[in-house]
């Protein structure tokens, strides 16, 4: 029987080749093999003030994005979180088996309310419940997510056993599925820190859909390590990261660009690196903007994905509501 896999990406920043490798890509060969259903966590994305315009055209962008990426409405379910009012019901309910300090341990809580100091909303705690909800909702065997979401998973695997010894198998324990290359690309000028779209500078990140010169402007001024030898080490986390990108962009090894780049000069390395993420990038901001002109085909794919995953959610959230007492005779 095909598995169930769930995932979702939030519509805030510029999405960049961190999320495209650590997620994107699982997701697409995925979803030719396991039953799909991708998520667009918009509810997510509001525990940080959001500019609603902006927010909007945010999520319409991140779905063009799957789509321009590989994601196949045919083989997949395509949906904005907020279409489906059980996601929210379902995080109300995990939330009251959930305690405090379980959530106030939280790593990404813990990051976030740091930078958010003035901004520390109860949904910032709740993030994970409400990721639990989303994976819970639709019997999800596997969520493809980069290892910084693995605490998430932990708790949401936690909470399905919990309610499954008190009320009967009521939910499916989902499985982590992290890939071993791509699942961590390191900021360009932080190797310390993974990539990120809310990072303070864009210099930390190559977006999927920078133009050529900003690639190149980028790359030229990603961190390096001292000495000249372009290797995999990790005594020199730069030039592996950027090796690592370099290979996943491209149809070489790393070991392949290693010999490639025996006795060459970093600034070689960093314009061959830069030109093949131009390349690589090209054929999915072309589908994006075409997309990006064809608006009621877009929103038609997220009408009829949210129908479908509305069908799902309903049907499980029902029977979780009748399973702990919830409706009446």
């Amino acid at each position: 029987m095909k598995k169930t896999i769930f995932s979702g990406i939030q519509p805030t920043g510029n999405l960049h080749i961190g999320n495209y490798f650590g997620a994107l890509k699982n997701w697409i060969e995925l979803q030719n093999k396991e039953t799909a259903i991708f998520c667009i966590v918009d509810l997510h994305s509001i525990t940080v003030p959001q500019n609603p315009e902006i927010l909007r055209r945010n999520t319409f962008d991140t779905a063009a994005i799957y789509l321009a990426c590989g994601i196949d409405p045919k083989k997949s379910i395509i949906f904005a979180q907020s279409d489906v009012p059980a996601h929210s019901e379902l995080a109300w309910i995990l939330s009251v088996k959930t305690r405090v300090g379980q959530m106030e341990k939280m790593t990404q809580y813990k990051d976030k309310s740091v930078k958010n100091k003035n901004n520390v909303n109860m949904g910032l705690m709740s993030y994970p419940i409400l990721m639990a909800a989303d994976i819970l909702l639709y019997n999800t065997d596997l969520v493809p997510v980069g290892d910084d979401q693995k605490q998430h998973i932990e708790y949401t695997r936690d909470i399905a056993e919990h309610f499954n010894k008190l009320d009967g198998n009521i939910f499916t324990v989902p499985d982590v599925y992290i890939s071993k290359i791509g699942s961590r690309i390191m900021g360009l000028d932080n190797p310390s820190n993974k990539m990120s779209k809310s990072a303070d500078s864009q210099l930390n990140y190559i977006g999927l859909l920078d133009k050529p010169d900003v690639i190149q402007e980028k790359i030229k001024k990603a961190v390096t390590d001292s000495g000249s030898e372009i290797i995999f080490s990790k005594e020199k986390p730069s030039i592996s990261n950027l090796l690592t990108i370099y290979s996943l962009s491209s149809d070489k090894s790393v070991k392949e660009l290693e010999n490639e780049y025996k006795g060459k000069s970093y600034a070689q390395f960093k314009k061959d690196l830069a030109g093949t993420i131009v390349k690589f990038l090209l054929p999915i901001q072309e589908e994006f903007y075409k997309l990006r002109k064809n608006k009621n085909k877009v929103n038609d794919i997220l009408e009829k994905g949210s129908k479908k995953a509305n069908i799902i959610a309903n049907k499980k959230l029902n029977e979780i509501k009748k399973k702990i007492g919830l409706g009446y005779l």
